[in-house]
């Protein structure tokens, strides 16, 4: 990670919900489940296609190249998923950063069976 050396600094990531993930916690409104996180996504990950049944998701990248479908998303990219909306599969080439929002409490599901159920979700700080 050579891109800010606070934004790449250990001590802010921990594990995400899938392999080749990380989040660092930005805020959270514990009224309403709401969270604003960095998102890191290590080259070639793969995120299968899911949804988010109780938040919208709100995504700018700031660094590298994220794959939606067959859209590329590079620095200063705006996605959106609305609540419960299949989306993905996500891939990312080189290492991606982004910056999210979600709405509501964050929680996960596989829009296929067969596709590798999602880990934990961190919890908020």
């Amino acid at each position: 990670c050579d891109w800010s050396s606070d934004v790449c600094s250990s001590d802010l990531w921990e594990p995400g919900p899938y392999p080749g993930v990380e989040f660092a916690h930005l805020s959270h409104d514990s009224t309403n489940g709401s969270r604003f996180l960095l998102r890191k996504f290590a080259p070639g990950t793969v995120i299968p296609a899911h949804r988010h049944p109780q938040a919208a998701e709100s995504v700018v990248i700031l660094k590298g190249k994220w794959i939606e479908g067959n859209v590329e998303y590079g620095p200063g990219s705006f996605f959106y998923a609305p609540k419960n909306t299949v989306h993905g599969p996500h891939r990312a080439d080189k290492e991606v950063i982004s910056v999210t929002w979600y709405d509501g409490p964050l929680t996960i599901e596989s829009a296929d069976a067969t596709a590798p159920a999602p880990g934990a979700v961190p919890p908020t700080h």
